[in-house]
């Protein structure tokens, strides 16, 4: 396992998703973890990250609805995502969130908001 993110799905807009990320030990481990997304012909962006000590932060445009938490016993980050919207509807990836120390990309997980 090097980075493998679930949970996706279709949900109407208002509605909410958790999204899950498995990291490899070597990759989780002391880092600070983030959530990005990518809309198509849009680049890929930073919406939120979390230390090894829970500190967290995120972008504008998910503050307040999308919450991001890991375990660091099991190398997980998660993102509970709440009252979607259709700009929402992106692949989500998760990696380290240092642009510096940033590894292979998984596949991710889509997610589609329709309304």
């Amino acid at each position: 396992v090097q980075l493998q993110a679930s949970g996706g799905g279709l949900v109407q807009t208002g509605g909410s998703l958790r999204l899950s990320c498995a990291a490899s030990g070597s990759i989780f481990s002391g880092n600070i973890m983030g959530w990005f997304r990518q809309a198509p012909g849009r680049r890929r962006e930073l919406v939120a990250s979390i230390t090894t000590g829970g500190i967290t932060n995120y972008a504008d445009s998910v503050k307040g609805r999308f919450t991001i938490s890991r375990d660091n016993d099991k190398n997980t980050v998660y993102l509970q995502m709440n009252s979607l919207t259709l700009e929402d509807t992106a692949v989500y990836y998760c990696n380290r969130a240092s642009a510096r120390l940033l590894t292979s990309w998984g596949q991710g997980t889509l997610v589609t908001v329709s309304s």
